[in-house]
């Protein structure tokens, strides 16, 4: 294809009028990073790898988790081989683990009575203690047969004693809780909800890491770094979801940066302007 003397020389004009013009509209942005141990003294944080995203990563990890959605705990509930009653706890409660301090000392007598699994490891847990005294029942098994109203009635108040016994003793409930480790979910949950939770890191990271990366720099031995030839706008100085470490100082970063056309932007990271600790649980 011939391009004639006139064509040639005006994009020889165009090229020379935009193309300077065009380059200059990039910066560059320079950053410090130093970290302040608990022995006083500033020091830089050398050989880290930082990242120029055109996002902050904390809106990356909740795009990150919405394509990950969280576990319906009233469809996991619905799905257990427990009673009918300890279900319905489970969701009045909203939790399924059954288990430590928490929820012991949460437990009161009617929780206790009205709950199967609650009733039997409770007895199994003062069943072995000299120093309770349960109150014994009035009745006999062939009363169910023999005289069931009057079975009815005795087993009735049986129960009312149970519950005031432990309204007024609430130190028996403690150690419950071992009784129940073959039918505690919580385990069950627990693995369920790391697994996702490592889904929702994998996928963070790499939408920071292709979806959302501008540019990458790793530190030099003075702890500074340099993203150069970066169109203008907003972006995000982010070690992403990693720590760094200087002594016993520990600090990650999100911090945002603004570069204007044709210049340079720097940002000094410290212990001050670090992003709080990742999130362990979404």
């Amino acid at each position: 294809m011939k391009i004639s003397l006139s064509a040639a020389a005006f994009l020889a004009v165009v090229t020379m009028t935009f193309a300077p013009g065009t380059f200059a509209q990039n910066g560059l942005v320079e950053f410090t990073v130093r970290l302040t141990p608990s022995s006083g003294l500033d020091e830089p944080v050398r050989g880290f790898p930082f990242y120029l995203l055109r996002k902050s990563f904390e809106d990356i990890r909740a795009e990150a988790e919405a394509s990950e959605p969280k576990q319906d705990l009233d469809a996991f509930i619905d799905h257990l081989d427990q009673s009918a009653q300890l279900k319905a706890w489970m969701k009045k409660h909203h939790r399924v683990s059954l288990s430590g301090d928490d929820f012991v000392h949460g437990l009161n007598a009617s929780d206790i009575m009205d709950v199967p699994e609650f009733y039997q490891a409770y007895l199994e847990r003062v069943s072995g203690d000299r120093t309770v005294k349960l109150p014994k029942p009035k009745y006999k098994p062939a009363d169910k047969t023999k005289d069931p109203e009057k079975y009815q009635k005795l087993s009735a108040e049986y129960t009312e004693a149970i519950r005031q016994f432990i309204e007024h003793n609430p130190q028996t409930i403690e150690g419950l809780d071992l009784s129940l480790e073959g039918i505690n979910p919580g385990s069950r949950w627990n693995s369920q909800e790391a697994e996702r939770i490592a889904l929702v890191r994998r996928r963070a990271l790499d939408l920071a890491q292709s979806k959302y990366l501008a540019a990458r720099a790793e530190t030099n031995l003075e702890g500074q770094g340099t993203f150069r030839d970066i169109p203008p706008g907003t972006y995000w100085l982010s070690t992403l979801d990693v720590f760094a470490t200087v002594g016993d100082a520990r600090s990650r970063w999100d911090v945002p940066v603004t570069l204007q056309p044709g210049l340079a932007s720097r940002v000094e990271l410290n212990s001050a302007n670090a992003a709080p600790a990742a999130r362990s649980s979404p």
